[in-house]
């Protein structure tokens, strides 16, 4: 490995101070922060079996090189398990000149950040979570790891709301991500990564504007819930609907009790299941104001029946299986204009 490269800063070796000074100098993010002394980034550094001085890309909007040793020092101040670096270095090149469009989900006016599904046996041993609260509540290093990425964007990106990011309202995602892993031993499916050709440990990195829950009551067939969560998906407001958007991916993530009990068992075919969610996921033309028409009839996204489709086709909408099994629960993570997901392997 080669040496730290980066300037030196001194800081307090006080936590509270450091972060007090952080705050106030604009490189914290308003929690605690760890001092990022060099033994312990240099300890990052060789867990990530990547040079200190390799870079992922030039990270937008500042378009610095995101070294290894810069996302090191910031998952040693996020209080990042020194493990997943490779995980985080992964996703962050997966997420640098990719079709994910980082250059606008850094800097729109939206509340887009980068979601993070993970595959493989790495969600074991990080102690990713996939079953109850998955995406938020269970106790794990999965938001330590999504706010390293977060400080990444602060601090390397050079995401500074009201300046380089125009976000209206942000979320609080912004702070510390969105970390998830599937559920892959109670899905009936291949997993998200396998399917999209990534077999083993990887990253799904997907652009959402947040998470929104879908409920329904019990005695639902498969295909019935599938309606709901696809009419649900078809929201007015969805950004694959702007007059602007040329396309906007969409994510769903569905608890095993349905995905295993309700809809593989009267669906058992995958591609049926995607084809009927895409299918459903669609509101008539009529029920949009006539200036928001325009947009949706140029990309010839209206059916004969005057209906109009939220994506292009069902590839575009990404299903995996997590949660806990209580049942009754369907999670949509709705979309950012002409942004696509993008998988990679978790790699040194």
């Amino acid at each position: 490995m080669s040496a730290l490269a980066s300037r030196r800063l001194e800081v307090d070796a006080d936590p509270r101070q450091m972060s007090a000074d952080a705050l106030a100098e604009g490189w914290g993010d308003g929690l605690p922060l760890i001092p990022p002394t060099e033994d312990l980034v240099a300890e990052f550094i060789a867990h990530s079996g990547r040079r200190a001085d390799a870079s992922l890309g030039r990270i937008p909007p500042s378009r610095a090189q995101c070294t290894v040793e810069k996302v090191a020092i910031n998952a040693v101040m996020a209080g990042a398990p020194v493990e997943s670096m490779a995980l985080i270095c992964s996703s962050l090149a997966a997420m640098i000149d990719s079709p994910l469009w980082l250059d606008g989900i850094n800097a729109t006016t939206a509340a887009v950040i980068p979601a993070v599904i993970v595959n493989g046996p790495i969600r074991d041993r990080l102690q990713i979570p996939y079953a109850y609260s998955a995406l938020g509540g269970m106790a794990s290093p999965a938001p330590a790891i999504g706010r390293a990425m977060r400080l990444v964007m602060r601090n390397v990106a050079g995401q500074v709301a009201g300046r380089t990011s125009e976000s209206v309202f942000g979320q609080p995602a912004r702070v510390i991500g969105i970390v998830a892993g599937e559920w892959e031993e109670r899905s009936p499916w291949a997993p998200l990564a396998e399917r999209r050709g990534v077999a083993g440990d990887a990253v799904t990195v997907y652009g959402t504007v947040g998470t929104c829950n879908i409920v329904d009551s019990e005695g639902a067939t498969g295909v019935e819930l599938l309606e709901v969560i696809g009419r649900s998906l078809a929201y007015m407001g969805n950004n694959g609907f702007v007059g602007g958007t040329v396309f906007a991916d969409q994510m769903v993530a569905i608890n095993p009790v349905w995905a295993n009990e309700i809809i593989a068992r009267d669906i058992p075919n995958f591609e049926d299941v995607s084809e009927l969610l895409w299918r459903f996921a669609r509101r008539p033309l009529s029920d949009f104001p006539e200036p928001c028409r325009p947009g949706l009839e140029r990309r010839g996204r209206i059916d004969a029946d005057g209906q109009a489709y939220l994506v292009e086709s069902p590839e575009d909408i990404h299903i995996f299986v997590c949660g806990g099994l209580g049942s009754l629960h369907a999670t949509m993570l709705p979309g950012f204009s002409n942004s696509q997901a993008v998988t990679r392997a978790v790699t040194a």
